[in-house]
C-alpha cells in the first residue's frame, strides 16, 4: 500500500496531477459524445455509418499519469447528487436556455419585419435577408463541427422561422399585387424544397418542417386557381398519396409520423368533401364525380394500408372499404326511391367480401377490408330495424277492437297503428343479410370450425332476422289475411323444429330460434284477435305445437317454455269460449279455472320435477287470470278463491310440495271466507278470525298428539293470536258490554287451559289478554277515583309502594325467578 504524502508540498503536485487527467479525460468525452450523436443521426436517416475520421469504438482511456499509478489520489467523498431540473445544471437547463434563446430570436425577427421593415430602403432589404437568413442557416452547420447538437437544433428552428419570414416579406415589399393563395401555394412549395435540401446535409428538424409545408401547395394552387369543390378534394388526395409515399420511404421516425399525420388530415379533407357531393348529387352524372373522388380516397387508404403497421393497416382496410362503398352506393342510389339506398350500400357492401378470398392481400388489410363489409351491414339493420319493430307490434292494435271482422288483408289490421313500412325494402335488407350470413355459417361450416363462437353466432342472427323479416314481408305486401295467418304458423313450427334439432344445429341459433318462436307466435296470436275462427284455429295450433316441442324435448329451457307457453295458450281458448258464450268476466273466471286444474292434475301424474314445475307456473298464471277476471263481483271472487285453494290443496298432497301448498291453500280458503263476509255485509271481527283460530287450534292439536315434543307456540301460538288480537283492538273502541265479556271469558279459559296443561303459549296470550281486558273494564273508574283524590296522594302511594317493594326485594327477586323457571318449563 502507497503511503499518503508526507508534506503539503508533494501533495499540491498530486493535486496537480490529477488536474491534468481530468481536463485530458473530458475533452476525450466531449469528442464521444459528439461521434455518437452523428452515429444516431445517420442511423436513423441513410443507415448507421460512423462519420469519416471518427473512430468506431469507444475511445481509449489515457495512459494513467505515472504520479497517479505511484500516488494513488485521497479518498475524495462525492458530491451530492443533482436532481434533474435542478438549477446547478444538467441536459434539462440547457434546453430550457436554449428554447428562451430561441423564442428570443423568433420574437426579434416578428418584431422587425412588422415594424422596422419598412424604414429601410430596396438594398437595406435585401442585405438583412440576406445577411440574417444566411447566417441563421449556416450557423447549425458550425455548431454541428463543435459537437453543440442540441445548440444547432435550436438555431436551426430560428432559420426555419427566418425563412417563413421572408416570404411574407417578400410578398408585402417587392410583390404586393400578387395573388394571396396562388403566392401561398408557391411559397410553401419552395419552402418545402429548400427545408427538404437544408435538412439533408444540416440534420433532422428541417425535414419534419418540409413534410408539414408540403400539404399546401397543391390545395392552395387549386384554391387560386379558382377550382372547383372536386378539385380541391383531388388535391387533397394526391397530396395524401404523396404524405403515404413519404411515410412509407423517409428518412427517420420524426419525418414518418409527420407524413402519416399528413396524410390522415389531407385525406379526411378529400373524403368529407366527397361524401358531401355525393349525397347532394340529383342524378348519376352528377354522382360521377364525387364517386370517383371517393374510389380515389378508397385507392389511397388501402395503399396506405398494404406497407402500414399491423394495426394502421387494419384501419387503413376499414376506411377503404367503406370509402369505395360510398363511392358505388352514391352513383347507384340516385337510379332509386331514397327508402331504397339502404339496399344499395348493402348489396355494395357485400360486394367487399370476395377481397377476404385474394391471397396476395396482407392479412390485415383483409380483416380490415371484411370489417367495412360488416359494418356496412350492421348498419343497414339498423337502420330498418325499427320499421321492422314497429310492424311486427303493429297488430297489437286490434286491441281496442277484438273480434271486428276477418280483415281482407292482414295489413289492413295494424292500420290503426300505421307500422307498416312505405316500401319493400325492409324485408329485402333482412332476407338480404340474412341470407349473408347463412352463406358465411356455411362457408365456416365448410371449412371444418366447431358449431359454436363465430359460426353459432352468424346462425342465430341468420335465424333471428329470417323470423323478423318474414311476418314483415307479409304485412308490407298486404298478403291475404287468412294466408298470413298460415305462413306465420308454418315458421313457428319450422322454428320450434330447429330449435329441436339442438344437436344438429349449434346451441346458439337453437335458443335463437325458440325465442323467435315465441315472438311470431306473439304476433300471430294478435293477428288472430281480429276474428273469432282465428282466434280459435290459432291459439288451439299453437297450444299443439307448444305441447308437442314441451314432450319432444330434451332440453330444460326449451320444455319449461313451451309447457307455459302451451297453458297460456289454452287460458285463450278458455276466455274465448267464455266471451262466445257471453258468460262475463265474473263467470268467465271459473270457466278459465279449469286449465288450472288440468295442469295441477297433470303435474299430479307425472310427477317429474322438469315437467311439473312449468305446469304448475301456467297453474298460477292462470289463478291470477281468474281472479283479475272475477274481482268486480264478490260472490264469485270467493268462489274462485275457494277452488284456488282446492287446487292448492291437491297440490299438496305430493311430499315436496306439501309445505308451502298447504300454507296456500290455508291463506286462499280464509280469503274466500273473508271475501264472502264483506259482500254480505259482517263487520264484526270475529266473524272473520274465529274460524281461522278453530282450523288452526285443531291442526295445532294433532300435530301436538304426533309430536309431544313440539312447542305450544308452533302449535297455537298463530291460532290464538289470530283471535285475540283483532278482537282486543277492536275492544278499545266498541262501547257495548257483550265483546268484552266474552273476549274476557275466552281469554279466562286459555288462561287456565295453559296453565293446567302446562302450554306456555295459551297460558301467556290467554293472561296478557285478559289482564288487558281488565284494565279496559276497570280505567273508568281508575280514572274517577284519581280525580277524586287530592294531588298529592298519587305521589305518596308511589313511595309507598316502592318502599315495599325495598323492603321484599329479595323476596320478590325469589319469587321472580322461580316463576321464570316454572314458566320456561312449559312446552
Amino acid at each position: 500500500m502507497t503511503p499518503l504524502p508526507s508534506s503539503p508540498a508533494e501533495e499540491l503536485a498530486l493535486l496537480e496531477r490529477e488536474l491534468i487527467w481530468l481536463d485530458t479525460r473530458r475533452a476525450q468525452l466531449l469528442r464521444r459524445r459528439s461521434w455518437l450523436k452523428a452515429a444516431l443521426r445517420a442511423q436513423s436517416g441513410r443507415g448507421w455509418q460512423p462519420p469519416p475520421g471518427v473512430p468506431g469504438g469507444w475511445a481509449h482511456a489515457p495512459a494513467a499519469h505515472p504520479a497517479r499509478a505511484a500516488h494513488p489520489a485521497p479518498p475524495v467523498h462525492p458530491a451530492p447528487a443533482v436532481p434533474p431540473g435542478s438549477a446547478t445544471g444538467g441536459p434539462g437547463a440547457q434546453h430550457v436556455l436554449l428554447i428562451l434563446g430561441g423564442l428570443l430570436l423568433a420574437v426579434a425577427a416578428i418584431a422587425f419585419t412588422l415594424f422596422s421593415w419598412g424604414e429601410l430602403g430596396i438594398v437595406g432589404r435585401a442585405v438583412v435577408l440576406a445577411g440574417v437568413t444566411a447566417g441563421a442557416l449556416g450557423a447549425p452547420v458550425l455548431l454541428l463541427r463543435r459537437g453543440l447538437g442540441a445548440t444547432a437544433e435550436a438555431v436551426g428552428a430560428v432559420a426555419l422561422l427566418l425563412t417563413v419570414l421572408d416570404a411574407y416579406a417578400l410578398h408585402a415589399a417587392v410583390l404586393p399585387e400578387a395573388d394571396g393563395a396562388g403566392y401561398a401555394a408557391f411559397a410553401s412549395g419552395a419552402l418545402a424544397a429548400g427545408w427538404t435540401a437544408y435538412g439533408a446535409g444540416v440534420g433532422r428538424l428541417p425535414l419534419p418542417a418540409a413534410v408539414v409545408a408540403g400539404q399546401f401547395p397543391l390545395v392552395l394552387g387549386a384554391w387560386a386557381a379558382g377550382g372547383s369543390v372536386l378539385v380541391i378534394g383531388w388535391a387533397l388526395l394526391v397530396t395524401a398519396a404523396a404524405s403515404v409515399v413519404v411515410a412509407v420511404r423517409g428518412p427517420g421516425l420524426a419525418v414518418r409520423a409527420t407524413a402519416w399525420s399528413g396524410a390522415g388530415a389531407t385525406w379526411a379533407g378529400g373524403l368529407l368533401i366527397g361524401l358531401g357531393e355525393s349525397v347532394s348529387a340529383g342524378g348519376p352524372f352528377d354522382a360521377a364525380g364525387p364517386g370517383a373522388l371517393l374510389l380515389g380516397a378508397a385507392a389511397v387508404a388501402l395503399t396506405a394500408a398494404w406497407r402500414a403497421p399491423r394495426e394502421m393497416a387494419v384501419t387503413g382496410g376499414v376506411v377503404a372499404g367503406l370509402a369505395a362503398v360510398a363511392g358505388v352506393g352514391g352513383v347507384l342510389r340516385t337510379e332509386v326511391p331514397w327508402s331504397w339506398a339502404v339496399v344499395v350500400h348493402l348489396l355494395c357492401g357485400a360486394a367487399l367480401a370476395p377481397v377476404a378470398r385474394i391471397a396476395v392481400v396482407p392479412r390485415p388489410v383483409r380483416g380490415g377490408v371484411l370489417g367495412a363489409a360488416a359494418g356496412v351491414t350492421g348498419l343497414a339493420v339498423l337502420a330498418v330495424l325499427p320499421s321492422a319493430a314497429a310492424t311486427l307490434l303493429g297488430p297489437a292494435a286490434v286491441l281496442t277492437g277484438l273480434w271486428a271482422g276477418a280483415p281482407g288483408g292482414v295489413r289492413e289490421v295494424a292500420a290503426g297503428a300505421g307500422a307498416w313500412p312505405d316500401d319493400m325494402s325492409v324485408p329485402v335488407v333482412l332476407l338480404v343479410v340474412a341470407v349473408l350470413l347463412g352463406a358465411v355459417y356455411a362457408s365456416l361450416v365448410q371449412e371444418g370450425r366447431a358449431p359454436a363462437g363465430r359460426t353459432g353466432a352468424a346462425g342465430a342472427v341468420a335465424v333471428g332476422l329470417v323470423s323478423a323479416a318474414v311476418p314483415v314481408l307479409l304485412v308490407t305486401a298486404g298478403v291475404a289475411y287468412a294466408a298470413a295467418l298460415a305462413v306465420d304458423l308454418l315458421l313457428v313450427a319450422g322454428l320450434l323444429g330447429a330449435a329441436l334439432a339442438v344437436r344438429r344445429v349449434p346451441a346458439a341459433a337453437g335458443a335463437t330460434a325458440l325465442w323467435c318462436a315465441v315472438a311470431v307466435a306473439a304476433h300471430t296470436g294478435l293477428l288472430a284477435l281480429a276474428a273469432e275462427p282465428a282466434t280459435y284455429a290459432v291459439s288451439g295450433l299453437l297450444l299443439v305445437l307448444f305441447a308437442a316441442v314441451a314432450a319432444r324435448s330434451g332440453e330444460v329451457v326449451t320444455r319449461s317454455l313451451s309447457l307455459v307457453l302451451s297453458v297460456v295458450c289454452a287460458l285463450v281458448v278458455a276466455v274465448a269460449a267464455g266471451a262466445s258464450l257471453e258468460l262475463g268476466a265474473p263467470r268467465m273466471a271459473v270457466l278459465v279455472l279449469a286449465v288450472p286444474a288440468v295442469a295441477v292434475v297433470l303435474g299430479l301424474w307425472l310427477r317429474t320435477p322438469a315437467v311439473v314445475v312449468p305446469l304448475e307456473a301456467g297453474a298460477g298464471v292462470g289463478a291470477l287470470v281468474a281472479l283479475g277476471l272475477a274481482l268486480t263481483d264478490g260472490a264469485y271472487l270467493s268462489l274462485v278463491l275457494a277452488l284456488c285453494g282446492v287446487l292448492a290443496a291437491a297440490t299438496a298432497v305430493r311430499p315436496e310440495r306439501r309445505p308451502g301448498a298447504g300454507y296456500l291453500a290455508v291463506g286462499l280458503f280464509a280469503l274466500a271466507t273473508w271475501v264472502r263476509l264483506v259482500s254480505a255485509g259482517v263487520t264484526h271481527p270475529e266473524a272473520y278470525t274465529l274460524p281461522v283460530s278453530v282450523i288452526a287450534c285443531a291442526v295445532g292439536l294433532l300435530r301436538r298428539r304426533t309430536d309431544p315434543e313440539a312447542s305450544s307456540w308452533a302449535a297455537y301460538g298463530p291460532g290464538l293470536g289470530v283471535t285475540l288480537g283483532p278482537s282486543l283492538l277492536a275492544l278499545w273502541s266498541d262501547p257495548h258490554w257483550q265483546r268484552p265479556l266474552l273476549l274476557g271469558a275466552a281469554a279466562l279459559a286459555v288462561t287456565v287451559t295453559g296453565a293446567v296443561r302446562r302450554l306456555q303459549a295459551p297460558l301467556l296470550l290467554g293472561g296478557g289478554t285478559l289482564a288487558l281486558v281488565a284494565l279496559h273494564e276497570l280505567a273508568p273508574h281508575v280514572a274517577q277515583v284519581f280525580d277524586a283524590l287530592p294531588r298529592w296522594s298519587v305521589p305518596a302511594l308511589a313511595g309507598l309502594l316502592l318502599l315495599a317493594l325495598g323492603a321484599t326485594y329479595e323476596q320478590r327477586l325469589r319469587d321472580a325467578r322461580r316463576l321464570r323457571e316454572h314458566v320456561g318449563r312449559m312446552r
